[in-house]
């Protein structure tokens, strides 16, 4: 109780449940409202988003609560090789997914255009506005970011998937440390080791981290009821985050197609894979995942996104669920659609 306790006063909650923030549209304004106003952290993932998208995204947040928020961001959002794509990599994309073009009657898009990073423009806009919360992932800022968070009130959060990420995060002086197991939906957020070779449970995960650390351990992934919650409380995390559950709520902005499949027997079944965006993500398992493995490939991200555009419009327009991503954790299959606020009294539940 002691650990809930701190973190609490930390991020100046209520409760110690973070909602998990999500990109690609999926998070909303009123589900980080609705969360925030029922003493745990909402949070809006900002990532695709241009600088001044992400202010007014903010300031709307702002309007809809005057509780704490979390704004989370990815530190690296461009591989390495998305600045210097070549065509002999493109015509082996091309190659690899032609046959499911030519079956949706689509053409082939041309070459993505190399991609330049973001974030640095972004974190103008955070430090500008001032977020109670500002998480990241895919890596840590640099100190001087970190620095003037520190001077702005701001606290940060990071996400670690193994506990060498853990020991780099905590060097830097985060305020507390998300473990991020691969049980959990969406991206994984590795920065040391690919995300194959970084593939711990949430609570083996959890556990290692509250041994080593000292800074505050979040729990994520696989939770999604108070006995989820209990369970990393007893392991000694400080707080638990929940990405899926909330996903399927009434205020979340995934579509209602996409709520009814985790609700429906489709979410008994996940894949990690990369030919969405390039970097590796479970999903609900369908007949791309199934075509398309992680390990074939696939070009770099976001590169990936761009050159999937067309066919993921066109699957969204003609209703192919078998294409389309419908982002969600292993713990999809025990969801419910239903409001946020009853989400978070069905976690408070847990907290002893």
């Amino acid at each position: 109780m002691d650990s809930q306790h701190n973190i609490n006063s930390l991020l100046g909650i209520r409760y110690p449940i973070l909602q998990g923030p999500f990109g690609g549209g999926l998070s909303s304004v009123k589900l980080v409202a609705a969360v925030s106003e029922t003493g745990g952290l909402g949070g809006y993932g900002g990532y695709q988003l241009e600088p001044q998208a992400l202010a007014e995204i903010i300031n709307d947040i702002r309007k809809a609560t005057d509780k704490p928020f979390n704004i989370n961001l990815w530190v690296n959002d461009t591989d390495a090789a998305s600045t210097n794509y070549t065509d002999e990599a493109y015509l082996q994309l091309c190659k690899l997914f032609e046959p499911i073009f030519n079956e949706q009657g689509l053409e082939l898009p041309p070459k993505p255009a190399n991609a330049t990073s973001k974030f640095e423009q972004q974190v103008e806009i955070v430090l500008r506005t001032r977020p109670a919360v500002f998480s990241f992932v895919f890596g840590i800022p640099d100190t001087a970011i970190l620095q003037d968070c520190r001077k702005q009130g701001i606290k940060t959060i990071g996400a670690a998937t193994t506990l060498d990420e853990g020991f780099a995060l905590e060097e830097a002086g985060v305020d507390a440390i998300v473990a991020s197991g691969f049980e959990a939906g969406g991206h994984r957020p590795s920065f040391l080791q690919p995300a194959l070779e970084s593939l711990h449970g949430t609570f083996a995960l959890t556990r290692i981290l509250t041994q080593h650390l000292n800074t505050p351990i979040i729990a994520a992934g696989g939770i999604a009821d108070a006995k989820g919650v209990r369970a990393a409380i007893a392991l000694g995390a400080a707080g638990v985050q929940v990405g899926t559950a909330f996903l399927a709520t009434e205020e979340s902005g995934a579509t209602d197609k996409h709520k009814e499949a985790l609700n429906s027997d489709k979410g008994r079944y996940t894949s990690l894979t990369k030919a969405y965006t390039g970097r590796m993500g479970r999903v609900l398992t369908n007949g791309l995942t199934q075509t398309i493995h992680q390990h074939l490939h696939v070009a770099p991200f976001p590169l990936q996104t761009t050159f999937m555009t067309a066919l993921r419009q066109h699957a969204l327009a003609t209703n192919r669920e078998d294409l389309i991503a419908y982002w969600g954790g292993q713990i999809a299959a025990i969801t419910k659609r239903q409001t946020a606020e009853n989400l978070m009294q069905e976690l408070i539940a847990g907290l002893d």
